[in-house]
């Protein structure tokens, strides 16, 4: 196991601060802190992608931490996939690669890549999306006591994520809708499972207004398969390589 650092040791293993003096920053150095050195860094998952009026759809997910997300959309063979990398999204059609465009995936960013970047990099990226990480107070989601980031108390329309309080992991955004005011958006990860040293969720649902308008299932989950590294670059369609239809 690899030996963590001075720092990371002294934040995993201090007596938890009063409630009313943790900040949103502080959450995100507790959630480095705790899996520093012991998170996957590689995972792979088949995904139902779930639609109202829509048939389902199976996704293939290959995770390269931080920064590389690939979604190869069966079937394979129409070689369709969405790639993230990291600050930056690019799609393929029919293995043609259209042009690429800026955007920082922030449920990859709080459910992912938290673990692998170092903390002051997570929590500049998550304040220019928006977030006010000087804010966090504590509340209950599901029965479990979690730190909410980005709100005041009562605030229930500020861009605001929840961290479950012992497992130091993501499981619920909040926010008002890009493109539609008025409309609140909503991100929950549930059912987590635990994966290699650290956790994933098995459901992601996606809500507008209050109505589900995307749930994700995931399966056949592994943490560190080898991975080809060129299939997270942007260039010539490649294979993902990983799983075969």
């Amino acid at each position: 196991m690899l030996a963590l650092p001075l720092l990371a040791v002294s934040l995993a293993l201090a007596p938890p601060a009063p409630a009313d003096t943790v900040s949103g920053a502080d959450v995100i150095r507790m959630m480095q802190a705790r899996y520093a050195g012991r998170w996957y860094r590689t995972a792979t998952f088949t995904q139902r992608t779930i639609r109202p009026n829509v048939p389902v759809e199976i996704w293939y997910e290959a995770l390269s931490l931080p920064g590389s997300l690939r979604i190869d959309i069966a079937p394979l063979g129409d070689r369709n996939v969405l790639l993230f990398r990291n600050d930056s999204i690019y799609q393929y059609a029919a293995g043609e690669l259209k042009p690429g465009r800026p955007f920082v995936h922030p449920l990859m960013l709080l459910g992912f890549d938290v673990y692998a970047l170092p903390p002051e990099r997570t929590i500049a990226a998550l304040t220019a999306l928006g977030y006010d990480l000087t804010q966090a107070h504590t509340g209950t989601w599901q029965d479990r006591a979690v730190w909410i980031v980005g709100a005041a108390a009562g605030d229930s329309t500020s861009n605001q994520f929840w961290i479950d309080q012992e497992r130091l992991v993501f499981v619920r955004s909040l926010g008002p809708h890009p493109r539609k005011p008025g409309v609140p958006t909503e991100v929950q990860f549930n059912k987590y499972v635990r994966l290699g040293q650290g956790w994933i969720e098995t459901e992601v649902l996606q809500l507008e207004g209050g109505a589900v308008l995307l749930t994700e299932e995931y399966r056949d989950v592994r943490a560190e398969p080898a991975l080809d590294p060129a299939i997270f670059l942007p260039g010539p369609y490649r294979a993902p390589g990983w799983v075969k239809e």
